[in-house]
């Protein structure tokens, strides 16, 4: 398109409420922010203080308390993702695409500290940074599946289909989580430990532990965080991202 064209065009300028909009996230959102912040510190406080020291493992057990929430919290994104792509088959509605779109990034992210934290926690306790425990092979699979939806998005050209075929496949992909939180409950050889089970945790893990009073409160609190504030937060922002991307793009065709 020439100069001169361009500038024979009308100036598009967006209204008042659009400039305030794209300039500003909403106000629930900025509250939700600040409390998933203040929830963070409240969390991590619990974990590295409040919770004392686990007399067997020492304080690298602290890391359970991120490591599992982390992984609470993906499996809340990654379940979002599910709703989204539920609702997008049925209406064609592009939000629900993008829900499902940031449901996944979000799940996929955490899902990473998951198993970042494991390996940190596993060194120490099981002298090997990895090893092919059922947990562990389950969790690394999960990964590597929503990895692969962010594949299938990026070689399918066509809007519609590529987002029927995401949503398609973040729906299946969720069995792959369902699975993971199973598999220590269902195999009696896995060395990982049940942190989350009646009672305490398994005895013939390796590196389980007994949790005190304190220790449960911090994993409560810690679980309760990454589920219902860090996940929802991280996944409303990469929405409000994402509209904010296709409005730039339709302004771009414009001109």
């Amino acid at each position: 398109m020439s100069i001169a064209h361009r500038l024979s065009q009308p100036e598009v300028k967006p209204s008042r409420a659009g400039s305030t909009s794209a300039e500003q996230a909403p106000l629930l959102l900025r509250l939700l922010t600040v409390i998933t912040l203040v929830g963070f510190a409240v969390g991590a406080y619990l974990a590295l203080v409040y919770a004392g020291t686990d007399s067997t493992q020492g304080n690298v057990q602290r890391i359970f308390y991120f490591h599992v929430a982390a992984f609470s919290g993906g499996s809340v994104a990654f379940a979002a993702a599910v709703v989204g792509g539920m609702l997008y088959l049925r209406t064609r509605n592009v939000r629900w695409d993008r829900l499902s779109l940031a449901g996944v990034e979000v799940g996929f992210s955490l899902s990473l500290i998951t198993l970042i934290t494991g390996m940190v926690w596993a060194r120490p306790i099981w002298n090997t940074w990895w090893t092919w425990d059922p947990r562990l092979t389950s969790a690394a699979i999960m990964v590597l599946t929503y990895a692969a939806y962010f594949m299938l998005r990026g070689a399918v050209e066509a809007p519609d289909k590529k987002r029927a075929m995401a949503a398609v496949y973040g729906i299946l992909a969720f069995a792959t989580v369902i699975f993971t939180f199973a598999i220590i409950r269902i195999r009696p050889d896995t060395i990982h430990p049940t942190v989350i089970a009646a009672g305490s945790t398994s005895s013939a893990a390796e590196g389980s532990f007994a949790m005190t009073s304190n220790m449960t409160t911090a994993l409560a609190v810690n679980s309760f965080v990454w589920c219902c504030l860090i996940a929802p937060t991280l996944v409303w922002w990469r929405i409000r991202l994402a509209s904010l991307q296709e409005q730039a793009d339709r302004l771009r065709t414009l001109l």
